[in-house]
């Protein structure tokens, strides 16, 4: 496959733009809507003109035309043709190639079995989900067997569920397959799932690269202001219950949260992901936090509690409407919940 190299990019927003993306790695190029992330890849794809260079495997390919650049390239619109048939719409790229029919007909056939689109090769754009739309549209992007792959924002119009179970079988297939893969999302849960490293875009520039740990327990300004700024506790006991599962002490907060690892060092979760209820939550007191409200911030959409539990400080954002139905004031007695699931740790291996 290859390695890329962007070298002094600027286009439209991108000014200035240097990253390097290792052979046969995901990147996530994260950011919020207008960052450059869909202009860098045009760039990356030759579909449009720059200034700056790009290089794969450390060699110049600026004047080699998009159709020579070997990437299969899945747009945001999966722009799949309404006449074609599952099986004719894999096969396009390779019919202009002008391939022969045998060979069109072996790869597809692969590409059929790869995405487990078999059972729809048949069927007709309309006849199918939205997943299947999209399995059939990356194995449209695969059927040139590119050496780069460029993803914008793919799972933006599936529910969460299909979303999340077709996230889970890429990641698995890229790694199958080894291809070099730019993955584009604003979600920093969604590339936090896909990337190893995530590239992190604002207003043009790449204002942080490194591990979805290294971006969330340690985000620069900019990228603080994207994401959220986490609760980040720190952990003076840890007791391993079974099933992966460990109990930590931070202060006087007792959590519980997964990991393989004995020591955990740092909890972290953002504050939008806290739920705050004016009475006791039912069900059982895992991971439940009595505190008191000592700062309320209003916004026209939001509000941002603070609430002491013993000697720690936790931020909470909610939506205006449920805090409003409430009716809390500072210095009423509240409860929390933190979800295992969406608690960050950091353990003795990071």
């Amino acid at each position: 496959m290859s390695s890329i190299k962007l070298k002094n990019i600027f286009k439209y927003v991108c000014k200035n733009i240097n990253l390097e993306i290792f052979d046969k790695e995901l990147l996530v190029l994260l950011g919020p809507n207008g960052a450059g992330k869909s202009t860098l890849l045009n760039v990356i794809a030759g579909l449009i003109e720059y200034e700056g260079s790009v290089f794969f495997d450390n060699k110049p390919i600026d004047r080699l035309p998009a159709n020579k650049r070997r990437i299969g390239y899945l747009f945001q619109e999966l722009n799949l043709f309404p006449h074609l048939d599952v099986s004719a719409n894999i096969a396009y790229g390779l019919r202009i190639q002008k391939k022969s029919q045998n060979e069109i007909n072996a790869k597809v056939e692969e590409l059929l079995q790869i995405m487990k689109i078999k059972h729809l090769s048949s069927r007709y754009p309309k006849e199918l989900s939205g997943g299947e739309k999209q399995r059939v549209a990356l194995a449209r992007a695969l059927a040139n067997s590119p050496r780069i792959l460029l993803l914008d924002e793919p799972m933006n119009s599936l529910d969460y569920r299909t979303s999340k179970y077709l996230r889970t079988e890429f990641k698995i297939l890229q790694k199958k397959l080894g291809i070099t893969t730019i993955y584009v999302t604003h979600n920093f849960y969604e590339a936090e799932e896909m990337a190893e490293r995530i590239a992190v875009l604002d207003k043009g520039r790449v204002e942080q690269i490194g591990s979805p740990k290294e971006i969330f327990f340690h985000p620069t300004e900019a990228v603080n202001d994207f994401i959220g700024a986490p609760n980040i506790l720190t952990c003076n006991y840890c007791n391993r219950l079974g099933f992966g599962l460990i109990e930590v002490k931070c202060g006087d907060i007792a959590l519980v949260v997964y990991s393989e690892r004995e020591k955990i060092k740092k909890v972290a979760i953002l504050p939008e992901d806290i739920y705050l209820s004016d009475t006791r939550p039912p069900g059982p007191d895992v991971n439940r936090v009595k505190g008191k409200l000592t700062e309320i911030n209003d916004s026209s959409s939001t509000v941002c509690c603070t609430v002491m539990t013993g000697k720690n400080s936790l931020k909470v954002k909610l939506p205006q409407e449920i805090f409003a139905s409430m009716s809390l004031n500072i210095g009423d007695e509240v409860w929390l919940i933190l979800a295992p699931r969406k608690l960050k740790i950091i353990t003795d291996g990071d």
